[in-house]
């Protein structure tokens, strides 16, 4: 058996205006949770759906459990588990319902009160589906995802929306499909969820994976520890003048400053010292570690959710 649960190779696709996903390779370990990380737009959802049989890719390998669709589509089908970014009910079915009928679609389900438990719906499972919150949504469209018991369970963003009660919520259900061995592929524009649940990732900005590699590793590479944020109440000013006057790169973010460093304790006198002097009319000054927020910053020059 191998022991990748998913290889892809060269994979590409253009649309009549642009081209989504321009040569992509990855490769997925079994019972690993992999994340794409970019922006809207980056090529993400495409990408996903080519791999899961839903789109024709244009050129490219896919290698799904080690077989392909073009000889075991019905096999490969029996073995995932999907979550779209969007899940279409019937508004009268409950949630019971939705899960027994997903249920009789495969050889092989687990069974409904399993999945209940699965993803904490225990008391909603007599609730028509359209009076749940959003987040109760998104646990059932996960349940619906893990009927068939699936090897390889596959998240298009499947926290956006959500308050962050009901993220963490999604994310304890993550965890749980990691500990019973299960492949988690997902996508996601939100820098803390990849790094709160990947065990790899690959970040991807116009079509293309432009970094990849575990959070801890590429966060590493960036070599820079630590951010020195100052914030401002409004748009923050032109950082020119007080870049020259402190030596230091000072990045402009919308209503922040962000001073990169290898030595905070050294830099912050000085930041203080010069931002008195010069009259900087900043609100809040705070150290923070570097995150993948920073990494994609720095390789693409623009934030995630841009």
């Amino acid at each position: 058996m191998s022991e990748l649960a998913l290889r892809i190779h060269g994979l590409r696709k253009a649309f009549p205006k642009v081209v989504a996903v321009a040569g992509v390779d990855l490769e997925v370990a079994r019972g690993e949770v992999f994340g794409l990380l970019g922006p809207n737009g980056a090529g993400k959802t495409t990408t996903l759906e080519m791999i899961e049989g839903l789109t024709v890719p244009d050129a490219g390998e896919i290698e799904i459990l080690g077989q392909s669709w073009k000889r075991d589509g019905q096999q490969i089908r029996a073995r995932i588990g999907v979550q779209l970014q969007s899940t279409s009910l019937f508004n009268k079915i409950t949630v019971r319902e939705a899960l027994d009928l997903y249920g009789t679609y495969y050889p092989k389900a687990r069974s409904t009160a399993e999945l209940l438990d699965l993803v904490q719906l225990n008391d909603k499972a007599e609730a028509y589906h359209i009076t749940l919150s959003g987040g109760q949504q998104q646990r059932l469209a996960l349940a619906l995802a893990l009927v068939n018991d699936p090897e390889l369970v596959f998240l298009d963003e499947p926290t956006t929306g959500l308050d962050p009660q009901a993220r963490r919520g999604l994310w304890d259900v993550v965890r749980r499909m990691k500990a019973e061995g299960r492949t988690v592929l997902l996508t996601t524009h939100y820098m803390d969820e990849a790094e709160a649940l990947c065990d790899r990732l690959a970040i991807m900005d116009h079509g293309q994976v432009i970094a990849s590699g575990t959070p801890a590793s590429l966060i590493a590479q960036l070599a820079i520890p630590s951010v020195v944020e100052l914030t401002f109440d409004g748009a923050a000013p032109d950082p020119a003048a007080f870049s020259a006057r402190l030596g230091e790169t000072v990045e402009h973010r919308s209503d922040l400053w962000e001073i990169p460093t290898r030595d905070p304790k050294g830099l912050l006198p000085r930041i203080l010292e010069i931002a008195e002097a010069a009259g900087v009319p900043y609100q809040q000054i705070h150290i923070r570690r570097a995150t993948l927020e920073d990494v994609f910053l720095h390789q693409t020059g623009r934030s995630l959710r841009d």
